[in-house]
């Protein structure tokens, strides 16, 4: 199993890894866009810069443990307020609209900061050259 952490103040506080891999899965955790190296929370009343920022940093995550952004395939979003969901959306889109993962919003989340907007989890999949080649076959059936 491969870990990989950041300098986020909660990761330590709490005990846990910004994204864990075991096997071809890679769990990237709930994400804010607090600055892993300053510990300050970054677009502080921006649902969608926050949600960018989120996205660099799953993307980053995945990458650190040997995956690729087109691996994600399923995002999680926790949204404070209803008026934001449609800049989340677009956030999403502008990340990761090219790969097209699986996608749950929730909306009435509340957050350790009143100034926290967003909070993103994703999971992804590596698979090696053989395993893409297998899966193009069977969606080509």
């Amino acid at each position: 199993m491969q870990r990989f952490r950041t300098n986020n103040p909660y990761e330590e506080k709490f005990g846990y890894s910004r994204a864990v891999r075991k096997g071809p899965f890679i769990f990237v955790s709930g994400t804010t866009s607090i600055d892993p190296e300053s510990g300050e929370l970054r677009y502080p009343g921006s649902a969608y810069d926050q949600a960018n920022a989120i996205f660099d940093e799953i993307v980053r995550s995945v990458t650190a443990l040997g995956g690729s952004k087109s691996e994600i395939v399923r995002v999680r979003m926790f949204v404070a307020r209803d008026e934001d969901t449609s800049k989340v959306g677009d956030a999403l889109r502008d990340a990761l609209g090219g790969v097209g993962p699986a996608a749950t919003m929730i909306v009435g989340a509340r957050f350790v900061s009143s100034e926290m907007l967003v909070e993103i989890e994703a999971d992804a999949v590596v698979l090696d050259q053989a395993d893409h080649e297998a899966g193009e076959a069977r969606a080509t059936c």
